[in-house]
C-alpha cells in the first residue's frame, strides 16, 4: 500500500509575479472515509517497527562473535596419554609402569607388572653404574644412553635400546647396595577399533634377566619366596 496518498496535501500562495510566497501543510479531514484511518494506523506501526528492527545494531542480538573460542574439553584418551610417557625419577623414585602401557616392568609397587628390585653384592659395590653400563652393552641392541647423573636418591641411568617392536627405554636407580629399575616400551599399539593396548611384559622382562644375568646380582622373585 503507498504512503502517498495519506499524506497532506501542501496549501500554497502566490504573489502577482508567480513566485512562491508560503507552502505550509494544510491538514485536510477525509470525510467521505471515516474507517481510513483505522486501516492506514496498523501499517504504520508495521512499518515502524520494521524500521526499529532494520537500524539496530547487530550487537543487542545474541550472535556468537567469530573470536569466540568454543568451552574447553577434555581430549585425553589412552592414545594421546602414550604419546607422552613420563620419564625419570618421581619424588626420587623410579616411576611406576603407565596403566596405559603393558609392555612395561616397575620395582614401584604402585605398578601392576611388579618386579622385586636387585641387591648387589657387597663385593660388587663399587663402581655399580659403570658395571651396569656394561652389562646393557654386552646384552642389548643398538643402546643409545640418554642420561647418566648423581641424584640425592642416588645415581640414574637412563637409556634406550632395541625392543620388540620400535624402542624400550631402561631406567636404573642405584641407591646404596639397591638397584630399582623400569623397562618399558616407548611405542604402545592398539588394535582398531579397539581402545585397549595391545602387549605384554614378557619382552621387558627378558632384557631386565639378560642384563642381571650377566653381572650376577641377588633378584629376589615370587617364585623364591615359596
Amino acid at each position: 500500500m503507498s504512503l502517498i496518498g495519506f499524506l497532506p496535501p501542501l496549501s500554497c500562495s502566490y504573489t502577482n509575479n508567480n513566485t512562491i510566497h508560503k507552502l505550509v501543510p494544510t491538514p485536510k479531514l477525509n470525510t467521505e472515509n471515516p474507517n481510513l484511518g483505522q486501516r492506514v494506523l496498523p501499517n504504520l506501526l508495521s512499518l515502524a517497527l520494521a524500521l526499529t528492527f532494520t537500524t539496530t545494531p547487530l550487537s543487542s542480538y545474541a550472535i556468537p562473535s567469530l573470536n569466540s573460542q568454543p568451552p574447553s574439553t577434555s581430549l585425553t584418551t589412552p592414545f594421546s596419554q602414550s604419546k607422552n610417557l613420563e620419564l625419570g625419577l618421581e619424588n626420587g623414585k623410579i616411576r611406576p609402569c603407565p596403566s596405559i602401557n603393558p609392555g612395561c616392568i616397575s620395582t614401584n609397587p604402585k605398578s601392576s607388572s611388579f618386579s622385586f628390585p636387585w641387591q648387589i653384592p657387597e663385593q660388587e659395590s663399587d663402581n655399580a653404574i659403570q658395571k651396569l653400563r656394561e652389562a646393557i652393552l654386552k646384552t642389548q641392541k643398538n643402546v643409545k644412553f640418554q642420561l647418566v647423573e648423581d641424584t640425592p636418591n642416588g645415581q640414574y641411568l637412563q637409556a634406550e635400546v632395541d625392543g620388540g617392536f620400535d624402542r624400550d627405554v631402561l631406567e636404573f636407580l642405584v641407591k646404596g647396595d639397591v638397584v630399582s629399575y623400569r623397562c618399558m616400551a616407548k611405542k604402545v599399539n592398539y588394535v582398531y577399533p579397539f581402545t585397549t593396548a595391545f602387549g605384554d611384559s614378557k619382552g621387558q622382562e627378558g632384557k631386565i634377566k639378560q642384563i642381571n644375568d650377566l653381572l650376577g646380582w641377588y633378584a629376589p622373585s615370587f617364585d623364591s619366596m615359596e
